[in-house]
C-alpha cells in the first residue's frame, strides 16, 4: 500500500507541474500588453519599462516560470508558541491586475461557495442514485427503471422560475455563509436553504446517469457465481446484497465519481451563474471579461490542484475497497 501511495503521489506531482507549466504559457506568454495593464492607462514608456521589470517579463521564459513555481512551493515555517513545528508551501498565486488584491484572497472567498455546490450536489445525487439504482436492479422493468437528461442551465431556469419565483419556496439568488450564524444570512440552516435549488439543479443530471450505472452494475453482480454460492449457503438476502453485490458493483461507481467531481467543477459555472453564487466559476468568467490574467490562472491552478488531490483520494479509496488494485 505504501508503494502504491508513493507511486500515485509522484504521478500527481508530475501532473501538477505539467498543468502549471501549460497554464503559465497560455496565460502569460500569449501576446498581451500586461505591462500597460499594470502601469495603467496613459502610462509613459518609462513606467511601462518599470512594469515589465516588475513582472519579470524581461527575463527568459524558464526564469519566469521558475519564479512563478517557486512562489507556490516555497517552504514557509509554521510556528507554535514561537517554535517552528513544520513547513508548508507558500502557495502565492500573485496579485490581481485590476483589483490589486492577492489572488489567494480572491480564491479563498470563492472556493467555499463552489465546494458547497459541488460536494453538496454529490451528496444529493448519490442519495438519489443509490436507492433508485439498487431498487431498479432488484425490480427490473418497473417504474423505477427510468432516467432523464437535460442541460443544467435549462433545469436551473425551470426550477428558479417554478420553485423560486412562482411559488416562492426557495431563494433564487445569493449565498449564505455556513459558519457565521450571527448575520441575517448565515449559519447551516440558511446556508442549506439557499443552496437547496442549486444542489438539485446540479445533481439531477448526474443522478440520472448514476442510477443507470448502478442499476447495470448491480444486475451484473447479481448474476455472478459468488452471489449464487452465498445464497446456496443460506446467507440472508440483505447480507448478500451488502457484502457481495454492492461491494463489487460500486467499484466502477467510485472511479466515475472521482472523474465526475472534476468534470463537475467545470460544470458548476452554469449553476453558479443562474443562482448568482459568487463561486470560482463566476470569478473566472468576470476575470476573463476584464482580462485579469492572474485571477484566471490562479483559479485554473487551484482547480487543477483540487482535482488532482480528489483523484488521489479516490485512487486510495479504490485500493482500499479492492486490494487487488495495490498490486497492479
Amino acid at each position: 500500500m505504501i508503494r502504491y501511495l508513493i507511486r500515485r503521489v509522484l504521478w500527481a506531482i508530475v501532473l501538477f507541474l505539467v498543468v502549471t507549466m501549460v497554464t503559465y504559457v497560455i496565460f502569460f506568454l500569449v501576446p498581451n500588453d500586461l505591462a500597460a495593464k499594470v502601469a495603467g492607462q496613459g502610462s509613459s514608456q518609462d513606467q511601462r519599462a518599470r512594469a515589465i521589470h516588475y513582472l519579470g517579463l524581461d527575463r527568459p521564459v524558464y526564469v519566469q516560470y521558475s519564479r512563478f513555481l517557486w512562489r507556490m512551493i516555497k517552504p514557509i515555517p509554521v510556528e507554535v508558541a514561537g517554535v517552528p513545528v513544520f513547513v508548508r508551501p507558500q502557495a502565492d498565486l500573485g496579485r490581481s491586475f485590476v483589483e490589486a488584491r492577492p489572488v489567494n484572497e480572491i480564491i479563498k472567498a470563492a472556493a467555499p461557495v463552489t465546494a458547497s455546490l459541488v460536494f453538496g450536489g454529490v451528496v444529493v445525487w448519490m442519495l438519489i442514485a443509490l436507492p433508485v439504482g439498487i431498487l431498479s436492479a432488484l425490480r427490473p422493468r418497473s417504474l423505477l427503471d427510468i432516467g432523464i437528461s437535460a442541460h443544467p442551465v435549462w433545469i436551473g431556469l425551470i426550477f428558479a422560475y417554478v420553485f423560486g419565483y412562482k411559488f416562492g419556496w426557495f431563494p433564487i439568488q445569493g449565498y449564505c455563509d455556513f459558519i457565521n450564524p450571527a448575520t441575517d444570512c448565515g449559519g447551516p440552516v440558511q446556508w442549506a436553504y439557499h443552496m437547496f435549488l442549486p444542489w438539485i439543479t446540479y445533481a439531477i443530471l448526474f443522478a440520472a446517469l448514476y442510477v443507470r450505472m448502478i442499476r447495470a452494475n448491480v444486475l451484473e453482480a447479481l448474476n455472478e457465481d459468488y452471489v449464487r454460492t452465498a445464497r446456496a449457503k443460506g446467507a440472508p438476502e440483505w447480507r448478500v446484497l451488502r457484502s457481495h453485490v454492492l461491494r463489487n458493483a460500486l467499484l466502477p461507481v467510485v472511479t466515475m465519481l472521482g472523474m465526475d467531481i472534476g468534470v463537475g467543477l467545470g460544470g458548476a459555472i452554469f449553476t453558479e451563474t443562474i443562482y448568482g453564487l459568487p463561486g470560482l466559476g463566476r470569478t473566472v468568467i468576470r476575470a476573463i471579461g476584464i482580462n485579469d490574467l492572474p485571477i484566471v490562472m490562479g483559479v485554473v491552478v487551484f482547480a487543477t490542484f483540487a482535482i488532482i488531490v480528489l483523484n488521489l483520494i479516490i485512487d486510495l479509496l479504490y485500493a482500499w475497497i479492492d486490494p487487488r488494485i495495490r498490486l497492479s
